[in-house]
């Protein structure tokens, strides 16, 4: 960042997870997370995101299951209020979103873009806690006077870290590593655009630096890292060194939409941002060598 944004409080919710160990370690950030004893479900320790200057919101419960639906929309979507009620006046407040908000709409796109409908068409109580909680966002930014940014994510893959269930991708250079079967949907023809995590700080650093109040961005590796499973498999095992245990015989129905290729173009256009990791040398780093 450049030097009048290294005086800026960072902090970062979920921290400690997945993306956010590496998110908070682009920014040197502090973490607001369970593993740093801090819960977004308690109003009295939520209070102290009112002392930073940027709030990157990653803290979720990643769960799909409908019959846990409840839980689900109170840590998305009550936690993620308990965030917007303390966000400072002039602060930055940005929040990972996802593109499965977009459902089984996004095949009729060849790039999906933010003019892509968002119509319940079977979304999981995940995409549907997220989506309510972009509204929230809006309003609360708008009430309050801060700047925000939602970022509708498409596939952010990262290196390991402690205690973290990774991605698929991960999960994928994972299974590799340790020499475990992999099972591919629909034979490994569906297509997927590919993010690096650091990246996706990348554009989080690109809003915190821009003057615009408010956006609403799809962001994902673009048609430059787009690849079929079974190409990434390929890939993989070409940067690795190792061999893929492909399960064939326990078939895995293909995921709601086949293709997903993310138009980042508007990101691109307000924010100078575009993907600088290539999918090759991401890839290489989810492997010790």
């Amino acid at each position: 960042m450049d030097d009048r944004h290294f005086l800026m409080k960072v902090i970062v919710t979920g921290g400690s997870g997945y993306l956010g160990s590496h998110v908070r370690r682009f920014f040197a950030a502090d973490d607001f997370s369970r593993r740093s004893g801090c819960d977004i479900l308690d109003q009295s320790q939520v209070r102290q995101i009112r002392n930073y200057d940027v709030v990157i919101h990653l803290a979720a419960l990643l769960d799909r299951r409908r019959d846990n639906a409840d839980a689900i929309f109170r840590v998305n979507v009550e936690g993620t209020l308990n965030i917007l009620r303390n966000i400072r006046k002039g602060a930055v407040f940005i929040f990972a979103s996802t593109k499965d908000i977009y459902g089984r709409f996004a095949d009729n796109y060849s790039e999906v873009n933010e003019q892509c409908p968002v119509v319940y068409s079977g979304q999981s109580p995940l995409e549907w806690s997220k989506l309510i909680a972009e509204k929230y966002i809006d309003y609360f930014a708008a009430e309050r006077g801060f700047r925000s940014c939602i970022f509708r994510l498409s596939n952010i893959y990262a290196p390991p870290s402690d205690g973290n269930v990774p991605g698929f991708v991960g999960a994928y250079a994972e299974s590799i590593n340790l020499g475990e079967p992999i099972r591919l949907p629909d034979g490994g023809r569906p297509i997927r655009d590919l993010l690096y995590v650091d990246d996706f700080s990348r554009a989080c650093q690109s809003f915190i630096e821009s003057v615009i109040p408010n956006g609403l961005y799809n962001l994902g590796g673009g048609s430059e890292n787009a690849i079929t499973l079974k190409e990434l498999i390929e890939l993989m095992e070409e940067v690795s060194g190792l061999q893929a245990v492909i399960d064939t015989e326990h078939p895995v129905p293909a995921p709601p939409p086949r293709r997903y290729i993310t138009d980042f173009s508007l990101a691109a256009n307000e924010l100078a941002w575009k993907p600088q990791t290539a999918l090759r040398d991401g890839l290489s780093k989810l492997f010790s060598h």
